[in-house]
């Protein structure tokens, strides 16, 4: 082999054609198919042996027993409000998994990996010469007939020399600068060898190119970090902009090239089967993976954050089957979608809606467990300010929960019943700190949360489209029951703000799962008890938020502004739960208002002859509703006047209720008059808190 080899016999090796070359030769030599098959199947299990080699031996080096989990603490009623249950979560979390290396295949994760020449046999992927070399090298023990047809025949193959490059290679090599890394000068990265890489990339698919571009963009991920080796230095804002935009956007695309996942009709990805190739780039892509997530955080142009968690989110098929890399791309994105700006927050929710697709419900399970963990967090402190975001987080996190209605239930019952535990133990123990316990925002945003996710899971519209029920749906009962316990804990004025959003949440349910839930009895009472002030307080206090407030301070109590806010409050609340479908499109709806109609005109009887004047506005209010009610009995009177049938026959009632068009009630249209009002109202608040002028209509 000391002669050397032909430019044309190496380009020919590099084309992939040699060893199908080989294979013909062998057929035209052999006689029989029975030998010649066999002979064909060793010599290629052989060839996978020799380029797998390497990673055998790395793999049986790396494999580790994966800890066994247990079973969750049950946590103490005092970690709830302060958030320390999560904390423990999280931190078994990782002692269970932390010093897991071991994939589903037994592969390790191989992210600590420093020297970025470790994966220059991804370049043997392109030409296989290795593989070759190390065949022919065998031959003539192997099959010394054929070997010696070759050296008749076909000399330059028995003589093709794998580490020798072509001219061309070597000063392309030279010119991209990739030297030894133990020299002291590194090379300039510049936008001539960029354009190399990326004509490379788009024209061949070329893993040599996508090696070195990952090379650059470890070292732009490093470059601001001391004893890091680093292959490239960049020396312009503009040049690192370039490195990165070019590396996150050609990256996928070369590897889906190279190593097509599948997509399974229900939307889910699995990984590419295993193969030679895709073991040997598996630790190329996922350093590179690595480095995304270490370069997130020090990226500062919402632009570039978008474009990282995007493009990012598209190789975690090949990336899913490290577990440790995958919470760290998961604790990443969750970061960011509790606290980045609204369209980071929605790029870092479709990533992780990316990684919740995976195959493997693992991933879904540690995905939902992250998620609502992550949220009750961000919701500990709500103010008007942040209330937006929560809701963002809220109805986001919602779908990921309802992707998969039998692994969210394992994690939506465990969670209700943490907040059924809480309320029992403060039932029992009725001291103003065990109260406490429950009347926060964590306990408020996690009773709404759970109404939203049952709310989307069990609709009939979900419904409809599964085809079934949803598994979530015996989980309605237990979180209406926590819900209103919760009303009843405390029965004062200073807590209403706390009944009103328990109240809407479970509107909200009621409204979307067409389920009675008997909510009068708890609205009804705040809007008695703001009547029955006989002379409210006046003050100059702002009219009180409902929204971004749970408990009321002492100054507001008996005030005007906050009786005022109680009346409109309730009264509306009420309309729209009399106007909800399992409501006012229930047949028996003159008869199910009656108690609320007695009750409400019992308190304006009373409010007349006590208050002299003072509370005209609250009764008039109060008064409106009760006439729109009324109308709506009627009108409900009128549709049923030719029913034949009886009301123990449920098939025809059910039938009967279906057909009723809800929204031409005079409750229907009174609702939706006061939604635009509040709507048109709430708006012209918000411009004015942000300095907006504003010309009021006549």
């Amino acid at each position: 082999m000391g002669k050397a080899t032909k430019k044309s016999a190496r380009k020919f090796a590099s084309s992939g054609q040699l060893k199908k070359t080989i294979e013909s030769r062998r057929k035209h030599q052999q006689a029989k198919k029975k030998i010649q098959s066999r002979r064909g199947a060793k010599g290629q299990g052989k060839g996978r042996e020799i380029v797998n080699d390497n990673d055998a031996t790395s793999e049986e080096e790396d494999v580790e027993e994966p800890n066994k989990k247990g079973r969750s603490k049950v946590k103490s009623v005092d970690d709830f409000l302060g958030a320390k249950f999560m904390e423990d979560d999280d931190d078994e979390e990782g002692d269970e998994e932390g010093d897991e290396q071991l994939d589903s295949e037994g592969n390790g994760d191989e992210e600590s990996i420093a020297d970025d020449q470790s994966f220059a046999s991804i370049d043997d992927l392109e030409d296989e010469g290795t593989a070759h070399a190390a065949e022919l090298s065998k031959l003539a023990e192997k099959d010394p007939e054929f070997y010696k047809y070759l050296q008749e025949n076909d000399r330059e193959l028995l003589e093709f020399d794998p580490n020798q490059s072509d001219e061309d290679e070597d000063e392309q090599v030279d010119q991209d600068g990739d030297t030894d890394m133990d020299g002291e000068s590194v090379p300039i990265l510049t936008n001539e060898i960029l354009q190399k890489w990326k004509k490379a990339l788009l024209e061949h698919r070329s893993l040599r190119a996508l090696r070195r571009l990952l090379i650059a963009f470890r070292s732009a991920a490093h470059m601001n970090e001391e004893d890091q080796v680093l292959a490239w230095s960049i020396d312009s804002s503009t040049m690192y902009r370039k490195l990165i935009t070019t590396t996150l956007r050609f990256t996928p695309i070369v590897l889906e090239h190279h190593l097509p996942y599948k997509i399974l009709p229900n939307g889910k990805f699995k990984s590419p089967t295993q193969s030679p190739k895709q073991r040997t780039i598996q630790k190329l892509v996922l350093s590179y993976f690595n480095n995304i997530i270490h370069l997130i955080p020090q990226l500062t142009d919402n632009e570039m954050i978008q474009l990282s968690l995007t493009e990012g989110a598209k190789i975690l098929p090949y990336t899913i089957t490290s577990r440790k890399s995958v919470k760290a791309y998961l604790k990443r994105c969750l970061e960011l979608w509790s606290t980045a700006e609204d369209s980071v927050r929605i790029a870092a929710f479709l990533a992780i809606r990316k990684l919740a697709s995976s195959h493997d419900d693992t991933i879904l399970d540690i995905v939902l467990k992250s998620t609502y963990l992550e949220l009750v967090r961000s919701s500990k402190s709500t103010s008007v300010h942040k209330l937006p975001s929560i809701n963002l987080m809220k109805n986001s996190a919602s779908e990921l929960f309802c992707m998969n209605h039998a692994t969210a239930y394992q994690h939506a019952f465990g969670y209700i019943r943490q907040l059924a535990v809480h309320l029992r133990n403060s039932m029992k123990t009725k001291t103003k700190e065990a109260f406490k316990l429950v009347y926060n925002w964590q306990y408020v945003h996690s009773v709404d949360f759970w109404s939203l996710v049952l709310a989307r899971a069990c609709s009939l519209e979900t419904q409809a489209e599964r085809g079934q029920e949803s598994e979530l749906k015996p989980l309605i009962y237990p979180l209406v029951q926590v819900s209103l316990g919760a009303i009843k804990l405390v029965s004062n004025a200073r807590s209403f703000p706390f009944h009103m959003h328990i109240i809407r949440s479970m509107l909200h349910l009621s409204r979307h799962t067409k389920t009675f839930i008997p909510l009068s009895s708890y609205i009804v009472p705040i809007i008695t008890s703001a009547l029955a002030f006989k002379k409210p307080k006046s003050s100059t206090l702002h009219p009180f938020d409902f929204d971004s407030n749970i408990r009321a301070p002492s100054q507001y109590l008996k005030t005007r502004v906050y009786i005022d806010g109680l009346v409109e409050e309730g009264t509306f609340v009420l309309a729209e739960w009399l106007a909800s479908p399992p409501i006012q499109g229930s047949i028996a709806f003159p008869e199910v208002i009656v108690p609320v109609v007695i009750t409400l005109r019992k308190a304006l009887k009373s409010a007349r002859s006590t208050s002299q004047g003072g509370l005209g506005k609250e009764i008039g209010m109060v008064k409106g509703l009760v006439e729109r009610t009324e109308e709506s009995a009627k009108w409900i009177e009128q549709k049923r006047k030719g029913v034949g049938f009886a009301p123990g026959e449920m098939a025809e009632v059910e039938r009967w209720e279906s057909a009723l068009k809800v929204d031409e009630s005079p409750l229907a249209k009174y609702v939706k008059v006061q939604q635009k009002a509040r709507a048109k109202r709430k708006s012209l608040v918000d411009k004015a808190a942000k300095g907006e002028d504003e010309i009021l209509d006549d």
